[in-house]
């Protein structure tokens, strides 16, 4: 068992509202206007008023090659993820007292947006007082799934080593991956969702010594459950070009939820003695408003359970794997504000592979 204890952002500079990025694709896709126009209702329809980039207007227009945008990653990549370790290790909303940056046994590096070799917690390591001997645990391709993907590799560690301390840091700069001379339908869909940012999210095992700094009210998790789709390796994903990461993203996916996801959703209750009355919160990546619409019907829920899914999506739009995380962040601060004891849930997120991951979640006062 490990607790979830503060999850720290690290916010891009550039905001745009939804219509700044539809008019903004607008005068991008100029050799395919009529199908350009065509797709342009899925900016309106997405549900999203405002996402954050690390790049402006100006940049996005402009000609860039893979090396210049895996460049631009490794250096905005490195800055952010300080900025939310940062804010995760010093978080005054959701600790008692700071976390030393020493205290850390492991990192896990979560991102699919670009590329680094040493991986980027090799960088932070350099930026920060972390120990030598930190282990380092990158993992790389598993896109929106990656969140929850980590935060269930790094519990299992923590289970197996309970006096230790975890550290997941979700970095995906979608914006980077842009391609301009890419008209395809699943470029456009994917300019009108994917959005910038960055999580860190710290796992403090039960034995640790700095279980004292923690908050009354805590988070932990009980049980994971992974599952990956056979001959599914097309419905998401990159195609990767001479022109840096090219989106696959297939219109299946909303219905892949009814099927795969609905399965795995109750088969995973039924294995933890659990059903739907139990939980009182599901905590979502909303990897769009079909797709958290699907979810509400598998769920027959009409009680808001996706409502800061919702939230998330409306505000920084899907941020690949640190979306999660967004949304766990406002779980934990809505417990630090009222008792949610024995309050049950499930961190869920869907990927490619086609992959589910799901964690089981409970709120104590242990």
């Amino acid at each position: 068992m490990g607790y979830i204890a503060s999850i720290g952002l690290g916010i891009p500079p550039f905001h745009l509202e939804q219509n700044e990025v539809k008019n903004l694709i607008k005068d991008v896709f100029t050799t395919s206007p009529h199908k350009t126009q065509k797709l342009l209702p899925v900016f309106d329809n997405a549900k999203i008023n405002s996402r954050q980039f690390v790049v402006d207007e100006k940049w996005i227009k402009q000609d860039h090659t893979f090396a210049e945008k895996n460049a631009k990653y490794i250096h905005d990549a490195v800055d952010l993820s300080v900025k939310a370790i940062d804010h995760c290790l010093k978080n005054v909303s959701l600790l008692q007292a700071n976390i030393p940056y020493e205290a850390v046994d492991l990192i896990v590096f979560v991102s699919s947006t670009g590329i680094a070799t040493p991986s980027l917690d090799a960088h932070l390591l350099n930026e920060r007082p972390f120990r030598e001997d930190v282990i380092r645990m990158p993992l790389w391709g598993l896109g929106c799934a990656g969140g929850a993907m980590g935060l269930a590799r790094a519990y299992e560690w923590i289970r197996l080593f309970p006096e230790k301390i975890a550290l997941v840091v979700c970095c995906e700069l979608c914006s980077l991956t842009f391609q301009k001379q890419d008209t395809s339908t699943s470029n456009i869909v994917g300019t009108a969702l994917f959005g910038d940012g960055v999580a860190a999210t710290l796992l403090v095992g039960t034995d640790s010594p700095y279980r004292d700094h923690l908050l009354p009210m805590k988070l932990v998790i009980r049980k994971t459950s992974s599952f990956t789709k056979k001959n599914s390796i097309n419905v998401m994903g990159w195609n990767v070009t001479a022109n840096g990461l090219e989106v696959i993203f297939s219109k299946r996916i909303p219905k892949l939820v009814k099927s795969l996801w609905k399965d795995h959703i109750f088969n995973f209750l039924e294995e933890n003695n659990q059903s739907l009355s139990d939980i009182g919160a599901f905590i979502a990546h909303p990897g769009g408003r079909k797709v958290l619409e699907e979810m509400e019907e598998v769920l027959f829920s009409n009680q808001n359970l996706l409502n800061y899914s919702y939230q998330v999506l409306q505000k920084h739009g899907n941020m690949s794997s640190a979306t999660v995380m967004y949304v766990l962040r406002k779980w934990l601060l809505e417990a630090s504000k009222q008792s949610l004891h024995k309050k049950k849930g499930i961190l869920c997120a869907l990927g490619p592979g086609f992959s589910s991951e799901l964690l089981l979640t409970e709120w104590t006062g242990e």
